[in-house]
């Protein structure tokens, strides 16, 4: 008896023993990773933004200084050094008497091109991309398969096609040898019809449909309404492309008066002692005007996106959601 109660004595004495807890694991300081995370944030969008303007702002900068320069500046001084206004007022008088003002008509006929093929672009882009998103047919997913190889061809690779094609057409030469190949934009196409297959419900335009309205009808009162942001987002692309399309006009117009201002920038260069030591001190052009002439064809597509920022930023996102 006395041995079972010193075991039950031992037994009760372990259970109320405190029990050994384990040592605790070195933590990691929580507070001091969250300050420098944020740090270290900051460090690399500092690094990124001026990686951006080194390789990016500072030939902007030079090219809106060296408009101001004249050509012994342009080579002499500070490359960010500003010049004067007598110095840009003169050169502008140099670059719009460059062969009895063929600046502005170069001008012209880039805006006629590009406006031209905008309205093409669009007139045959937003229907595409509504029927091929929107519309059961025989062929629709080769038709999209086309137009992915051809968004991904580079455009010189269609350049003598085109231009055997249109030779053909006795075309060569007129403006629609440089406004009809752009009429198709496969880009633009695309995005017309991601943003048909996302952003507008096919019950929508099933319930037009049962209210009366035909195909057509469905296409322009419903669905190209609500389709406003991509019109403005493929106008804008195709704007851009056409208004930098150089090898198509350089290989279609053969006339100098018929040149858009991007071709007429080599006629330009070719007149430069910089870049064509043939024509001597005496050249037509110098290296300030044909900086000048650079910034003279890059304004309107600035002009553009200036004006078409809400535009653009809606047409970015209007294919996010489903709607």
């Amino acid at each position: 008896m006395r041995t079972e109660e010193r075991t039950e004595e031992l037994s009760a004495r372990h259970r109320s023993a405190p029990r050994a807890t384990p040592p605790a694991r070195p933590r990691a300081p929580r507070q001091s990773r969250a300050r420098v995370l944020p740090v270290v944030g900051r460090v690399m969008s500092v690094v990124v933004l001026l990686a951006f303007a080194v390789f990016f702002v500072l030939p902007m900068v030079w090219l809106l200084l060296g408009a101001t320069k004249s050509p012994g500046e342009l080579v002499d001084a500070h490359p960010l050094s500003a010049g004067s206004f007598g110095d840009l007022f003169t050169n502008w008088r140099h670059l719009m008497s460059f062969q009895d003002g063929v600046v502005l008509t170069w001008m012209g006929n880039s805006v006629l091109y590009a406006l031209l093929s905008v309205v093409l672009t669009l007139l045959v882009s937003i229907p595409a991309g509504y029927a091929l998103a929107l519309m059961d047919f025989v062929g629709r997913r080769l038709l999209l398969v086309v137009t992915l190889v051809v968004m991904l061809l580079p455009a010189t690779a269609l350049v003598l096609p085109i231009f055997l094609e249109l030779s053909y057409l006795n075309l060569v030469n007129t403006t629609a040898s440089v406004v009809l190949p752009m009429a198709f934009f496969p880009f633009g196409v695309y995005l017309t019809y991601i943003y048909f297959a996302t952003s507008v419900s096919a019950d929508l335009l099933d319930a037009a449909r049962l209210d009366g309205c035909g195909e057509v009808a469905t296409f322009t009162r419903v669905a190209l309404p609500l389709a406003k942001p991509v019109v403005a987002l493929v106008a804008f692309f195709s704007f851009v492309n056409n208004w930098n399309n150089f090898f198509l006009p350089y290989v279609m117009l053969p006339s100098s008066g018929k040149y858009p201002m991007q071709v007429g920038l080599t006629q330009m260069l070719s007149a430069t002692p910089t870049f064509n030591p043939v024509v001597g001190a005496n050249a037509e052009v110098q290296p300030p005007e044909l900086v000048l002439a650079t910034l003279v064809s890059i304004a309107p597509v600035l002009l553009v996106f200036l004006f078409s920022q809400r535009f653009l930023v809606a047409g970015l996102t209007a294919g996010g959601t489903k709607g």
